[in-house]
């Protein structure tokens, strides 16, 4: 169980306000100060400093920050282990990002139920950003993830590494030929949500071309990979994806890839978990069976 101050600090990070902590908290305003207190004492200076009005982390701060979330994610994760009945097999939770988890992870699902019949799973799937707030929360153990994260902040390893193609459609007057950005600026753009990890690496992309989204004439977000590719291979807009999420579309010509001039982009998937975790060789390890079954 994390120490009750802990929490209130974490809590005060999260709200950024001494009252609303303690509103959330149902304790006193003074109660929030003594708790950050003793942590200050214990840890050796300040937490917490006021800059422009706004209540911000020193870098100790930051650093008992992300101590505590990793904390915080293993006590419940024991609290889960311990009160589970002994004879429940074991339980793993972990997350993917959406293209990972929709075109990547299902033979490897399928070799953790070969191997391990009777362990239960649950996979989230869902983008990169929210796939880190549940790592903070000790929702899931690990999660595979496509987009961009503070690498200093967690431990991980890449998985695999990927190619980052653009697509359109068979009949499009951009098929089969090459083009250079210019021209593709007035077809539609057809791209995931802002948070996605396919969004965040064709951003990057268009940055080193001195582009951005807004580049673009026409600009349409489609939650759904799935949606994408049939609104593509209906020749109403292009599209960048992973190609191991266009495989199956490009092998019945469904979708064609785009020759863009000067363009190429590649990009890892990489297996990660909150840093100092009490339970990182377990996740070593589930990284290595990940990484031995991921296309097998």
């Amino acid at each position: 169980m994390l120490d009750f101050r802990l929490e209130t600090f974490l809590e005060l990070c999260r709200i950024g306000n001494y009252t609303k902590t303690a509103e959330y908290l149902h304790i006193t305003q003074p109660a929030v100060t003594q708790h950050i207190k003793y942590l200050e004492d214990q840890y050796g200076g300040k937490l917490f400093i006021y800059k422009d009005k706004r209540l911000t982390l020193t870098e100790r701060g930051n650093s008992l920050y992300y101590f505590a979330l990793t904390m915080r994610a293993d006590s419940n994760r024991i609290k889960s282990l311990l009160s589970a009945k002994e004879t429940s097999p074991h339980h793993i939770a972990f997350g993917a990002t959406l293209t990972i988890g929709e075109y990547v992870m299902a033979p490897i699902v399928g070799k953790i139920w070969e191997s391990y019949p009777s362990l239960p799973i649950t996979m989230l799937v869902d983008n990169t950003q929210v796939l880190l707030q549940k790592l903070h929360d000790g929702i899931i153990d690990f999660a595979l993830l496509e987009g961009f994260f503070d690498k200093d902040r967690y431990s991980s390893k890449i998985i695999s590494d990927e190619e980052f193609i653009g697509v359109c459609s068979p009949i499009s007057e951009l098929a089969e030929r090459q083009c250079c950005f210019d021209e593709i600026l007035d077809y539609r753009l057809i791209l995931r949500e802002k948070g996605s990890g396919t969004r965040d690496i064709f951003e990057q992309a268009l940055r080193a071309h001195n582009l951005t989204v807004e580049s673009f004439i026409r600009v349409s977000e489609i939650g759904n990979m799935s949606a994408i590719k049939q609104l593509v291979s209906n020749n109403l807009g292009i599209s960048f994806m992973y190609r191991a999420a266009a495989n199956k579309e490009l092998s019945q010509r469904m979708l064609v890839p785009l020759n863009i001039k000067d363009f190429s982009a590649r990009h890892a998937f990489s297996f990660v978990f909150l840093k100092d975790s009490l339970h990182h060789k377990e996740y070593w390890n589930w990284y290595e069976f990940f990484k031995k079954n991921l296309f097998s």
